[in-house]
Parts: C-alpha cells; structure tokens; sequence
C-alpha cells in the first residue's frame, strides 16, 4: 500500500487524485470495491483518481445508456451494455470504470463471456462520460490507449461526440457507431430530462428512434 508521506491528495468536489500510488494498490482497491457501484477508479500511470458519483451525475448518465439501449433495440442491433465494468491492463499501467459503456461492432468478440480481459478482447465501442465535475485525469488519453472508438462526453446539458482517428479524438456531429445519429439529436432528447415524467420521455424517444433510418 501507499505511504501517506508518498499520497498527495488533490481533492475536486467529488473526485480526489492521489500521486505515487502503485499497481498493486489499485488492484488492492479494485478487489476490495468489486461489487460496488461507487467509487470509481481511474488510474494512469500512478496516478489514481477516486469518483463517487452524484445523483445529477447517475441521473443524466444513465438516461443517456438507455437512450443507447433503445435506438439498439429498435434497430434490432446485438450488444452488451457492461456500464461502469472496469477495463485494465498492467502492462500499460492504466485502467478505467467509464460512467457506461457498449459493445457494439465489438459485441461478437465478447459473445457469452463473464469478463472481459482486455489482454485479449477488444474495448468498448462507446463510451459515455458525464463531466458534470471535471476529471483531474486525462481520461482520453486512457480510452484511446485501450482503443475505444468513440466517447460521448456529457458537460454543461450538451453532448460531445468524440471519435478515435490515428490515436486522438475529433469532434464529429455524426456518431461513427450508431450511423446517423447526431450530438445535436441526443443534446435535444437528454435537454431538461430530470424534470420530465421518465415513462412519456422513454416514449419521446421510442418514437423518435423509429424514425431513424437503420443502417
């Protein structure tokens, strides 16, 4: 474990960073949170950052998934929705819980397994990352290391579509693993959804995915 003279805590609202943190502790910390939603684990080279979630955080994080979840579902596309599930790798010194996450194109190369060992499976297709408080992490820096293809980061009530190319991020207004999805539509739909009755938004978006042609 750490020392204390070795931690310097660098604390954020609900997030703290603390510095010179070994591989072992983290594996330490992972197994002792296995089955719990919160905290979540960032870790980046000895660098550890400890989250725990706020209500607006979950609430937005995850009416965004099922938003995902019901434009997959009506476009009868096979995935797996694995949430906050923790993606790491000791040779690279770096692993992550993202908000949520989805195999998409990917899904086939993780077909009936209990855990994903990014040793040999591919990352997520997607993730979703609310940054209602920002990370002290560069967390794109971690995601495109392990090959995600592309994160939805939720800041300020808007969505931001970033997709890899050549090993860094780019703005796209059309997502690359939903095809003709827009940041613009999702901004529109997620807009103001705490404050609406939850069963006539699912409807809202119901309706609206079956506009959308399928791929």
């Amino acid at each position: 474990m750490a020392t204390a003279q070795r931690t310097r805590p660098t604390t954020q609202s609900d997030r703290m960073l603390l510095h010179n943190i070994s591989w072992e502790t983290y594996e330490h910390l992972l197994s002792d949170h296995e089955n719990t939603s919160a905290p979540r684990f960032t870790y980046d080279r000895g660098e550890l950052e400890i989250m725990s979630p706020r209500s607006d955080h979950e609430e937005a994080n995850r009416a965004i998934a099922l938003l995902v979840d019901l434009i997959l579902a009506e476009w009868d596309i096979h995935s797996r929705n694995l949430g906050s599930t923790t993606f790491r790798r000791a040779d690279a010194q770096r692993g992550f819980e993202p908000d949520s996450c989805f195999y998409i194109e990917r899904a086939s190369a993780i077909r009936g397994k209990e855990r994903v060992d990014l040793r040999i499976d591919p990352a997520p297709d997607l993730v979703i990352e609310i940054d209602i408080t920002h990370s002290s992490i560069d967390k794109l820096a971690v995601f495109a290391e392990f090959d995600v293809r592309e994160v939805w980061l939720f800041d300020a009530g808007k969505i931001e579509f970033l997709v890899l190319e050549s090993g860094n991020y780019v703005t796209a207004e059309e997502s690359s693993v939903l095809p003709g999805i827009t940041a613009s539509d999702v901004s529109g739909l997620i807009q103001g959804v705490a404050s609406q009755n939850r069963a006539a938004w699912i409807r809202r978006v119901q309706e609206w995915a079956r506009t959308l042609p399928k791929p």
